[in-house]
């Protein structure tokens, strides 16, 4: 805590008057003598330092107290209301318990939940469930090996084959896209061990450091969260785009079969 001006400036004037006194006693002659052969210089300087004594304990010595005692009045005040020994225990502690249970949350997110049992099945499922985005580029291959490749066009119409291309498409994106989310939830995980571990061995003025961190990576799994709703919504979109291009294709046909079916009657009547 800094001094006041005022007390500054008390004890410079003290200092120059204690040098004032310096420079007077070396200024006197060095012969001269009372009636009673005492050096006068004595004097003069006995006086000047019971005058720095009395403006030390009657000035400075009083804001000086004051200004000790407000310190130890914030002192304590930071030791049992801002940064309390007992809440930065508590809180120590709770953060040791949580990382038992992230431990146990990490165990349990991590068991096997693969259920294929034929060997193109288990392939594709090995990489949607390999948390790996290594695995992204090789889940083509594994779906069309499984769900076959887009039709041939010889074999469907140029609008059904668009439309099996379209759901190929956005179901290979969203498989492709589960494998990301699964990877990034991984180091979410990592990272909430990493900030809690710190947390057990932080000192109190390191809190504000801690909680613009952590702050940080909810803004990210936001986001990460948010990108997954997205990916559902596109699928749901393209469930929702393919009920419409059949209730299309319906009618195109019931109107060609409608035509066809007239056509045949003129000729049959004629």
């Amino acid at each position: 805590m800094k001094l006041p001006a005022n007390s500054w400036t008390l004890l410079r004037n003290i200092v120059l008057l204690a040098l004032a006194l310096a420079v007077v006693v070396l200024i006197l002659p060095g012969k001269a003598r009372s009636q009673l052969g005492l050096d006068p210089c004595c004097a003069i300087i006995s006086a000047g330092l019971d005058t720095i004594s009395g403006l030390l304990k009657s000035v400075v010595a009083k804001p000086l107290a004051s200004i000790q005692q407000i310190e130890q009045q914030a002192s304590d005040f930071e030791r049992q209301v801002v940064w309390p020994a007992a809440a930065i225990n508590q809180a120590r502690s709770m953060a040791v318990q949580a990382e038992g249970q992230f431990v146990q949350m990490r165990q349990v997110f991590q068991l096997p939940v693969s259920s294929a049992t034929l060997p193109t099945p288990q392939q594709l499922e090995q990489s949607l469930l390999s948390r790996n985005p290594g695995a992204v580029a090789q889940i083509s291959n594994d779906y069309s090996a499984l769900y076959g490749p887009i039709t041939a066009q010889t074999d469907a119409p140029q609008p059904i084959r668009d439309l099996v291309d379209m759901t190929d498409a956005a179901a290979q994106a969203a498989m492709k896209r589960a494998v990301e989310i699964d990877a990034l939830a991984d180091l979410e995980l990592q990272a909430a061990e990493q900030i809690n571990q710190q947390l057990q061995t932080a000192a109190p003025g390191s809190a504000d450091i801690l909680e613009a961190q952590t702050s940080a990576w909810l803004v990210r799994a936001n986001a990460y969260t948010q990108s997954a709703m997205a990916e559902l919504i596109r699928v749901r979109s393209i469930e929702l785009a393919n009920e419409g291009a059949r209730l299309k294709f319906s009618t195109s046909h019931t109107g060609t079969l409608h035509s066809t079916g007239g056509q045949v009657l003129q000729q049959g009547v004629q």
